[in-house]
């Protein structure tokens, strides 16, 4: 074999070493753009509008827990929407129950206000020009008292006579007062054997009356009218 020159070897070794170095410079190149295309991807990935969305959705667990919260609130809101309208149905059936049993009850008292109003008959209060009568009243729902007596009617004054009894109960149903409660002062014939007329008072004396009566055969004293006096200071 023929040996090799040295200047040819260095020659040699200096080509290879700039292939090598080449070789490397070209490695690096491509390491570096990879490196940038991969930065390049990253940085076009971050910006689009799919990472904003998910950025925009990404919620936190405290801000999940406040969302839980709302939505439970707003449950109960419907709810009690809902029950307010349930209420306010229920007090429209309330209301129309009340208005007809208010109703009825209102027929009811126009009905026993009839009934009370034919019971009571009408009463008329008439001014008097007597100075000792305040006013003078008539009802036409007076009736006879009732009576046990029985033939012809003897009118009496005796004070203890069923007559006289009888009368006393008249005098009584006339002024509204029972006769425990009364001041009997006189009882008088009435200007005919079957009329009379009684003054009486109660026991305070703040009530005054003179009543007129008529006997009715078979069925008592009726009282006809009725003065409503003002004093007791007269000539009975």
């Amino acid at each position: 074999m023929s040996e090799q020159k040295p200047e040819f070897s260095r020659v040699r070794r200096k080509r290879q070493n700039n292939k090598g170095n080449k070789m490397l410079n070209w490695m690096i190149a491509i390491v570096v753009l990879l490196i940038v295309l991969v930065g390049v991807k990253i940085l076009s990935s971050d910006s689009s509008p799919e990472n904003k969305e998910v950025a925009i959705t990404e919620t936190t667990p405290d801000d999940e827990a406040s969302g839980t919260e709302s939505s439970t609130e707003g449950s109960d809101g419907e709810d009690k929407v809902e029950d307010s309208d349930q209420g306010a149905d229920a007090g429209d059936k309330e209301s129309s129950k009340e208005g007809t049993v208010s109703d009825e009850s209102d027929e009811s008292d126009d009905s026993s206000t009839k009934k009370d109003t034919e019971k009571e008959g009408t009463v008329t209060y008439t001014a008097s020009e007597e100075a000792v009568v305040d006013e003078t009243v008539s009802n036409t729902s007076w009736e006879p008292v009732g009576t046990s007596q029985s033939g012809n009617h003897v009118s009496q004054y005796d004070g203890s006579s069923v007559d006289w009894q009888e009368k006393k109960k008249a005098l009584a149903y006339a002024t509204g007062m029972t006769e425990n409660d009364m001041i009997f002062l006189k009882i008088k014939n009435g200007g005919s054997p079957q009329k009379s007329i009684g003054i009486v008072s109660s026991r305070d004396k703040s009530k005054k009356y003179r009543v007129y009566l008529e006997w009715v055969d078979g069925e008592g004293w009726k009282p006809t009218q009725m003065d409503v006096l003002n004093t007791l200071d007269f000539n009975y």
